[in-house]
């Protein structure tokens, strides 16, 4: 790792299970990130001023309610409305492969599903940080 990054994780809507979010933010810590985990019930709004706030290098959401082609956009858009268009947003939930190709399209870096690699999700996040230090 390049240098320690800064991440926020984050429960946006009214999704109320958490033990992805708290498992990955674990996770992260643990592989030298600093994890700042936002909660539940977030708005986009106050994910994206988190954001700002805290100056992180990236973002992971994290949703089960199925409301994630809504909710994950509007993180991205309140994200460019503070000029964090260099930010990097990951997710991660039950997400099907059509509305997963959507959420690309739309700025969301990668997605992981359940059962995915935690190991994985680190060295996926490091390796894309590491290659921003390098441009």
């Amino acid at each position: 790792m390049k240098r320690h990054y800064r991440v926020v994780v984050a429960k946006p809507g009214l999704d109320g299970h958490d033990r992805g979010a708290k498992t990955i933010t674990r996770a992260l810590r643990d592989a030298g990130f600093e994890v700042i985990y936002t909660g539940l019930h977030q708005t986009p709004e106050q994910i994206a001023e988190t954001a700002l706030q805290e100056d992180v290098d990236a973002v992971g959401l994290s949703l089960l309610s199925g409301a994630h082609l809504t909710l994950f956009p509007r993180v991205i858009e309140e994200l460019k409305s503070r000029e964090l268009d260099d930010v990097l947003v990951f997710c991660g939930g039950v997400i099907p492969d059509a509305d997963a190709r959507a959420l690309r399209a739309q700025g969301v870096a990668e997605i992981f599903g359940p059962g995915s690699s935690l190991k994985g999700i680190s060295a996926w996040l490091e390796a894309q940080l590491d290659s921003r230090e390098e441009q």
